[in-house]
């Protein structure tokens, strides 16, 4: 399967690694505006380079594109890589705007093109375990749920590119970081009914949020609580998820949420658990998210399949996050209406 990357910067990284280390793959070409930023990915894998997206889509055979480009361009991007019949891996988030991710989805649908979105959290191993909890009722009844994404990016990293930080090509701790958390507190929590957020730029000298707290009402009627930002010091110090249900507690953690930090589940003993949280512990990685999401877009090629993240989930966790930052502005709650969206102004 061939696959080639657009955009290469410090995530194409990531990419180019998985498609080395995915069974059936290779990268054959990249494209960038800067010859320099393609370098690595000539010498070290053998790709072509291209500055224009219309000649490689044109003169390369190319299976599949991962789009790494900022955020703010994933829409016209994407659109044309469906629009050229090529299968699409997209970075986080799916795009800025509601709009611009109706525009990928519908270009997608009507060029009969797969369309995955880059949420490899859930492929960490006590993230699919927690699943495999989730799906089988363990924790029975949920009362309520909380994600947390604690960490540090200092003022040098947001001023290594000009579009980091800004509303129109990044946005903010939210939509940059925790959309991951937000994405599996979907996941396991079901759809949001209501959301009211807070939110500030405290110490980083950027245009979008580094602080953002926020309360969901999922239908269900079970609640959840969302901590976030990039102002810890002097490094990051959390990433969590946990769930309290009628029969158990749950938390996963870690400054990469990679272990149980706390495990009780009614009917299940002590030594059961303990064996689950150190076949976690021994692996906690496992094989990377990345790689999880070249193979499984690969396969859903083979098969005729759906991918198992779709362009689907990618909106349900941006809209989660643009309600937010709609609460936020109006300084209320804001009711997630069905086939409604809010987005940021």
């Amino acid at each position: 399967m061939n696959f080639a990357i657009v955009g290469c910067g410090f995530i194409a990284k990531k990419h180019a690694k998985a498609i080395k280390e995915a069974e059936g793959a290779q990268l054959v070409a990249v494209c960038d505006k800067f010859p320099d930023a393609m370098k690595l990915y000539v010498e070290e894998y053998g790709a072509t380079p291209y500055r224009e997206l219309t000649e490689m889509l044109e003169g390369e055979n190319v299976d599949v594109v991962c789009i790494c480009t900022p955020s703010g361009l994933h829409a016209p991007i994407a659109v044309q890589v469906a629009e050229a019949k090529k299968h699409i891996v997209l970075e986080k988030p799916i795009a800025m705007t509601l709009e611009e991710t109706d525009r990928i989805i519908e270009a997608c649908e009507k060029n009969n093109v797969k369309l995955t979105v880059v949420h490899p959290n859930r492929f960490r191993p006590v993230v699919k375990e927690l699943r495999k909890i989730m799906d089988q009722n363990l924790l029975g009844k949920i009362s309520h749920a909380n994600a947390t994404v604690n960490w540090n990016r200092n003022q040098e990293y947001y001023d290594q590119s000009p579009w980091r930080g800004t509303k129109e090509h990044d946005g903010g701790v939210l939509m940059n970081q925790a959309i991951h958390n937000l994405d599996l507190l979907l996941w396991f929590m079901g759809k949001p009914e209501e959301v009211f957020s807070m939110e500030a730029t405290r110490l980083r000298q950027i245009e979008a949020e580094d602080v953002s707290t926020g309360i969901i009402r999922f239908e269900s009627g079970a609640l959840g609580t969302v901590e976030a930002s990039t102002t810890v010091y002097p490094e990051n110090y959390e990433e969590s998820i946990t769930i309290f249900g009628e029969h158990g507690t749950v938390k996963i953690s870690g400054k990469n949420a990679l272990f149980f930090e706390h495990l009780v589940i009614e009917g299940k003993s002590d030594t059961e658990l303990e064996e689950l949280k150190k076949k976690v512990k021994n692996d906690p990685w496992g094989t990377p998210g990345h790689q999880w999401i070249i193979e499984d877009m690969a396969e859903a090629i083979e098969e005729n399949r759906t991918p198992s993240i779709t362009g689907e989930d990618g909106r349900r966790a941006l809209e989660l996050v643009l309600t937010f930052y709609e609460s936020a502005r109006q300084n209320q709650p804001i009711q997630l209406v069905k086939e409604k969206a809010y987005v940021n102004s």
